[in-house]
């Protein structure tokens, strides 16, 4: 009946929860503002959550998968997030 979720599954979606949670008291700050200026910047600030949410995920999920893939999946794995953050942030 009760059932146990996997450690890495369990600290993934508290990060996603916290990360959902830190945007939605965000956009609520912005309407309480009601500045443009002022919105502009908080919204800048919460562009590095995304990111660092991303990166640490996806460590969980590597960490938890580190015993059923190779090291070579894994460098691609890494690789891949850094052409991800790479594009995200390239002007």
């Amino acid at each position: 009946m009760f059932h146990l979720f996997d450690k890495a599954i369990l600290g993934m979606s508290i990060l996603r929860l916290l990360s959902g949670t830190i945007e939605i008291i965000v956009a609520l700050v912005i309407l309480k503002l009601n500045h443009v200026e002022k919105a502009l910047m908080i919204n800048s600030m919460l562009a590095i959550v995304g990111p660092i949410i991303l990166i640490l995920t996806t460590s969980i999920g590597l960490i938890g998968l580190a015993d059923k893939i190779s090291l070579t999946k894994i460098f691609w794995i890494v690789i891949g997030i850094c052409f991800i953050l790479y594009g995200v942030n390239s002007k």
